[in-house]
């Protein structure tokens, strides 16, 4: 790849304004698009978002599992999707979630990241809880790519907290660590390292809260939850803060429920992009 991940994501940032939209085929979005819930509906589903809003936002971030359901007709579908991104000249982070050890972290690293793996997007979703050192396959796959990782820090599921703002005997949270070791991975990048956190635009106050410093990372932020999910400006400028120019605002549903006629779709993301542009450039 000619640059690495964080750069380009920091021009298409710039060019398009901060907004990655999600690819998520629920059910009830295929209905209403008129689509089977199966791996054609899928398929057309997601082409049809890539032919709408190609080369007209920063990223679009496929969601893994909603094609994983169809088994491998549906990861086939995923494959073209992904493709069809890349080949538009937008960003594609392929939500995966992905967190294991050993050689099992090393196997999806290679199916996510590896050049000509027809899974590989420019950047994938991974987890930590495993012990950030756990990721090391997938670091190491990533920046010799020229991709990027997205680790979860601060997430919007109230479940989350549990781990996330757990402290250790030195009083540190584990959302704070995980920022600490991202931001040691990106340390002197200009404008801005490959490894990234998904931390939830609905987090409130929790950055501050557990001491987590956002703005040292020096990588970008992925912050789903934006339109649908309930954060607008105020939510954006309360969970971000000095940080809030280093972030990738993520709407799905918000900007899809809008199809799937690719004039609504346009005018949906566009009415997304003014949104985050005020919250996060203003």
């Amino acid at each position: 790849m000619s640059a690495p991940f964080g750069a380009r994501l920091a021009a298409a940032m710039d060019e398009h304004g901060p907004l990655c939209v999600g690819i998520d085929p629920h059910p009830g979005l295929l209905e209403a698009w008129d689509l089977p819930d199966d791996a054609s509906g899928l398929r057309d589903f997601g082409l049809r978002v890539v032919d709408a809003l190609g080369g007209r936002v920063a990223a679009f971030k496929p969601q893994a599992a909603l094609f994983e359901r169809h088994g491998s007709r549906g990861l086939a579908a995923l494959e073209d999707v992904v493709a069809a991104g890349r080949a538009a000249g937008t960003l594609v982070i392929v939500d995966a979630k992905r967190g294991d050890i050993g050689s099992t972290m090393a196997g999806y690293a290679d199916a996510f990241l590896r050049d000509g793996s027809p899974l590989a997007g420019d950047a994938l979703t991974v987890s930590p809880y495993l012990g950030f050192g756990s990721l090391e396959p997938a670091v190491d796959a990533a920046l010799g790519s020229g991709r990027g990782l997205f680790v979860l820090c601060l997430t919007s599921n109230k479940e989350g907290a549990q781990v996330q703002h757990a402290r250790d005997a030195d009083g540190v949270s584990v959302a704070a660590r995980i920022a600490a070791e991202a931001a040691a991975l990106n340390r002197d990048v200009e404008p801005m390292g490959s490894v990234g956190l998904v931390v939830g635009a609905t987090v409130g106050d929790a950055a501050a809260s557990t001491g987590t410093d956002l703005a040292a990372v020096n990588g970008p932020l992925l912050a789903p939850g934006v339109g649908v999910q309930g954060a607008g400006g105020p939510e954006l400028a309360r969970a971000f803060g000095a940080a809030r120019r280093q972030v990738l605002a993520s709407s799905s549903r918000g900007v899809l429920v809008a199809g799937p006629d690719a004039g609504a779709l346009r005018a949906a993301a566009a009415g997304a992009v003014a949104q985050a542009r005020g919250a996060l450039r203003g």
